[in-house]
């Protein structure tokens, strides 16, 4: 089990703040923690593969594709804020370097 010492070393670590009443707590709580991973480390995972995610995912957007507006006026009726023939965008660099 931790010790108070042990948690406010940890807790200066975190740069957390916590009382004597929460130094107690969270002894018992950490060192709960600490006994489920040595549980954990009692497996055999020696011909477990690796893996990132418990649960298979897959990405679900669509595929860019690039397509050709024929009809530029349209196309900048949607803009925003568009300048002349051009989008106007948010500037994003520092010009003053």
């Amino acid at each position: 089990m931790l010790d108070r010492q042990q948690v406010q070393k940890i807790a200066h670590l975190a740069r957390l703040e916590i009382t004597p009443t929460e130094e107690e707590q969270f002894a018992g709580q950490l060192s709960s923690i600490l006994d489920y991973f040595e549980q954990l480390s009692e497996l055999d995972t020696e011909n477990v593969p690796p893996t990132t995610r418990a649960i298979e995912l897959s990405n679900i957007t669509r595929q860019d594709t690039s397509e050709i507006y024929c009809d530029r006026e349209d196309l900048l009726k949607e803009a925003p804020s568009p300048e002349g023939e051009f989008f106007r965008v948010p500037q994003i660099l520092n010009t003053e370097e």
